[in-house]
């Protein structure tokens, strides 16, 4: 059974990082692709970022983009089919669980995921 376990939340305050990790047991072969899920409370899940196994290809939301671009950095281990998700600058906004995920299925960036985390929770104050 594939399980997908996340740690690295917590409470920070604005301008703080955390790097997320997310590790998957119950699958030999390494995931086609990982990433990050949020859900910030009273808000649709949206996306955040995901990464080919090779850990070249990653893609990252929209909200990135701009003046909020390269706060985020996700990146691949593949020796231990891992994922981490690396957050600079965080603000009040970014608060939310958050979920990762893993598909096994090939086709870049993947239109949608197989498997979810139970989600860890990052707190972010002003």
């Amino acid at each position: 059974q594939v399980q997908l376990v996340e740690s690295g939340g917590g409470s920070v305050k604005a301008g703080d990082s955390l790097t997320l990790s997310c590790t998957v047991s119950g699958r030999t072969f390494a995931a086609y692709a990982m990433g990050w899920f949020r859900q910030a409370p009273g808000k649709e899940r949206e996306f955040v970022a995901s990464v080919h196994w090779d850990g070249d290809r990653a893609k990252y939301a929209d909200f990135e983009q701009g003046p909020l671009k390269g706060r985020f950095t996700i990146s691949r281990e593949k020796a231990k089919n891992a994922v981490h998700l690396q957050m600079n600058n965080l603000l009040p906004e970014d608060t939310a669980v958050y979920y990762c995920v893993a598909t096994w299925n090939t086709g870049w960036p993947p239109a949608e995921y197989d498997y979810w985390g139970q989600g860890t929770q990052v707190t972010v104050s002003s």
